[in-house]
C-alpha cells in the first residue's frame, strides 16, 4: 500500500522546481507536450476529453472554470477517531502547516479532505508545497483547460473531470481531484459544490471513515449522477419537438433541433472520456485504491456506459427528427406548388377563351349577335373554370 515501485521520491519534486517529468505513468508527455495522444485514441495514460479550441462554434456551451473568480477559499476536513474536524480558509492552512500536514506526509491514520474553491495560483502553490505535490499537478490545477484524464505522478493519482451545469446554456466546470495516501485534494470553481451529491446526505464522517479512496468515489459519483437529468430533459424535448414537426413545423422548431444537436455533442464530448478514466481506475493496480473500492468505481463505469448509450440514442432521434422536419417542409412546399398550379390552370382556361373570342378574327362568328356572343363567352369561361376546379379537386390539387 506504499508508493509504487519505480517512482521517484516525491520530496524531490516540490512545486516550482525539480525535473519536469511524470512518474510511473510512462506514456509520453503531459497535456501540453507535442506528442500528446489525439482525443479518443486511448493512447497513453490519459482519457480523452473535450478540447475547446478558439472559435469552436459551440455558442451555447461555456467554460467559466478556466479562470479564478477572485473568491479563493480552502476547506480542510480531517477524520480521525470517528469524528470530523473542519477548518476554513486561514485556519485550514494553519492546520496543514502544523501537525495535520506532518500527519499527511507521514502517512499516518486518518483521512483528510482539502477542498479548494476558485483557487488562485498563490493558494494552489502554497497547498502544493505543503502536500509536496509535483509541480506539473499544481500547474495543471492553476491553468485549467485540461482534458478529462487520469495520471499517476509521484505516487499520486491526478484526475480531471468536467461537471456540467444545465440551464439556458450548458456550463462546464473543470474539477481536479488529487488522491494521495490518506488525503484527497479537490479543486473546482465556486459555481460547483462537491457535497451536492446524494452520498453526502448521510454525513461526512460516514464517507471519510472508509478512506480517501472512498471519498474520491463519492465525489466522482456525484459528478456523473448530475449528467442524467440532462438526458431525461432531452428526451422530453425531443418528444415535444416531434409533435411540433408532425403538426406545424416552423423556423423556431428547426432552431431548437439544431440547439439540441449541439448540446448533445457537447455533453457527449464531456462524458465519453470518463469511460477511459474509469477503465484505468478499475483495471490498473493503483496502490492508493483498495481492491474493495474497485466495485464502487465499476458501478460508476456502468452508469457512464448507460449514459453514453442514451446520448447516442438521443442524437439519433434528433437526426431523425431533423429528417422528418425537412420532409415535412418539402411536403408543404409540394402542396403549395400544387395549389398554385391549379390556380394557373383555371386562369389559363379563362384566358384562353377570352383571348380566342376577343380577337378580331373571331368577330364573323357572332356577326349581328354581339349580345349573345358576350354571354356565350362569359358562360363558357365559368363552365371551363368549374370543370377545371372539379378535376383538380378530384386529384387533390386544390
Amino acid at each position: 500500500m506504499g508508493i509504487e515501485r519505480g517512482c521517484p521520491d516525491p520530496r524531490r519534486h516540490l512545486p516550482g522546481g525539480g525535473p519536469r517529468h511524470r512518474g510511473c505513468a510512462g506514456a509520453g508527455p503531459g497535456p501540453r507536450g507535442p506528442a500528446y495522444p489525439r482525443p479518443g485514441t486511448g493512447q497513453g495514460r490519459c482519457a480523452g476529453g473535450p478540447r475547446r479550441g478558439k472559435g469552436g462554434g459551440e455558442r451555447r456551451v461555456t467554460d467559466p472554470s478556466s479562470k479564478p473568480d477572485g473568491t479563493a477559499r480552502i476547506s480542510v476536513a480531517h477524520y480521525a477517531d470517528d469524528s470530523v474536524r473542519e477548518l476554513q480558509d486561514g485556519a485550514g492552512l494553519q492546520a496543514l502547516e502544523s501537525g495535520l500536514g506532518r500527519t499527511l506526509l507521514g502517512r499516518r491514520s486518518g483521512t483528510t479532505w482539502i477542498d479548494l474553491t476558485g483557487p488562485d495560483p498563490a493558494l494552489v502553490g502554497r497547498v502544493a508545497r505543503l502536500l509536496e505535490l509535483h509541480e506539473l499537478i499544481a500547474e495543471d490545477i492553476v491553468e485549467g483547460n485540461q482534458r478529462s484524464k487520469i495520471e499517476v505522478t509521484d505516487g499520486l493519482v491526478h484526475i480531471v473531470l468536467f461537471a456540467l451545469e444545465f440551464g439556458d446554456t450548458i456550463e462546464t466546470h473543470e474539477i481536479d481531484l488529487v488522491l494521495g495516501r490518506g488525503f484527497l485534494l479537490t479543486s473546482h470553481p465556486a459555481a460547483w459544490d462537491p457535497r451536492a451529491g446524494t452520498h453526502f446526505r448521510a454525513g461526512l464522517p460516514q464517507i471519510m471513515k472508509a478512506g480517501s479512496d472512498h471519498l474520491l468515489w463519492a465525489v466522482f459519483d456525484g459528478i456523473v449522477d448530475a449528467y442524467f437529468p440532462f438526458a431525461d430533459q432531452v428526451e422530453d424535448e425531443i418528444d415535444a419537438i416531434q409533435d411540433n414537426v408532425m403538426g406545424r413545423a416552423d423556423r423556431a422548431t428547426l432552431g431548437r433541433v439544431f440547439e439540441l444537436k449541439r448540446d448533445l455533442i457537447a455533453v457527449r464530448r464531456a462524458v465519453s472520456p470518463v469511460r477511459e478514466v474509469l477503465n484505468q481506475l478499475t483495471n490498473r493496480e493503483l496502490a492508493l485504491i483498495d481492491a474493495e473500492e474497485i466495485i464502487y468505481f465499476r458501478d460508476i463505469y456502468d452508469h457512464v456506459i448507460r449514459l453514453t448509450d442514451e446520448l447516442d440514442n438521443d442524437r439519433e432521434l434528433v437526426t431523425a427528427t431533423l429528417d422528418v422536419y425537412l420532409s415535412q417542409v418539402n411536403n408543404n412546399l409540394s402542396a403549395i406548388m400544387k395549389r398554385l398550379t391549379g390556380v394557373t390552370v383555371v386562369l389559363a382556361g379563362i384566358g384562353a377563351i377570352g383571348g380566342l373570342f376577343g380577337m378580331s378574327q373571331a368577330t364573323p362568328a357572332f356577326a349581328g349577335l354581339e349580345g349573345f356572343g358576350f354571354w356565350f363567352v362569359t358562360i363558357a369561361s365559368f363552365v371551363g373554370a368549374a370543370v377545371a376546379i372539379a378535376i383538380l379537386r378530384r386529384i387533390g390539387w386544390v
